[in-house]
């Protein structure tokens, strides 16, 4: 294969990953992850959220859990008619759509502070849509996709340029 046809590939990978890049991982209570006692409305409100972004729960495995659930059960604490669950401790959820979200612990940890909300933006116009598909349950075998956060892919083209570079070497030139 000539060293043009490996240029191509390569940017035609690079484009159709372009995408993934945009999507950011907002890890829900930073480096203190989702415990009792944090103030989770101001963390959420130091946020902007966008479709196709994700919102991550990191805790101690079979102690917490995650539910989505609709206003009434955040307000209340309550679980009836949740939209989903997770219990793996590292939950991935995809936030697909433009509008508010409510999560909360559900094992009496809601009534301590363990309950979140985040208003869901809509990408510009101007901005590919994201979407994410990811199981509803933690319990599911399926594969999750690598989503890359913006900051990670900025960085990480040049150093697939240089690399790509050093393989192909002076055949380009």
């Amino acid at each position: 294969m000539s060293s043009s046809a490996h240029l191509l590939i390569f940017f035609v990978f690079l484009i159709s990953t372009a995408s993934t890049i945009l999507a950011t991982d907002h890890i829900v209570g930073a480096n203190r992850g989702w415990n009792p006692g944090i103030n989770y409305t101001l963390w959420a409100n130091n946020h902007t959220f966008y479709v196709g972004d994700l919102i991550s729960f990191r805790y101690q495995k079979n102690q917490y859990n995650v539910f989505e659930v609709n206003q009434s059960g955040y307000d209340n604490c309550t679980t009836e008619g949740a939209f989903g669950n997770w219990s793996s401790g590292k939950d991935f959820i995809p936030l697909n759509d433009a509008k508010r979200y409510y999560f909360i612990c559900s094992n009496g940890q809601c009534y301590n502070g363990m309950k979140v909300s985040v208003v869901v933006h809509p990408l510009p116009t101007d901005q590919p849509t994201p979407h994410i598909s990811l199981p509803l349950s933690s319990h599911s075998a399926a594969q999750m996709p690598v989503v890359l956060h913006m900051g990670w892919g900025f960085r990480l083209v040049p150093l697939l340029l240089f690399f790509t570079l050093i393989w192909f070497g002076s055949d380009w030139m």
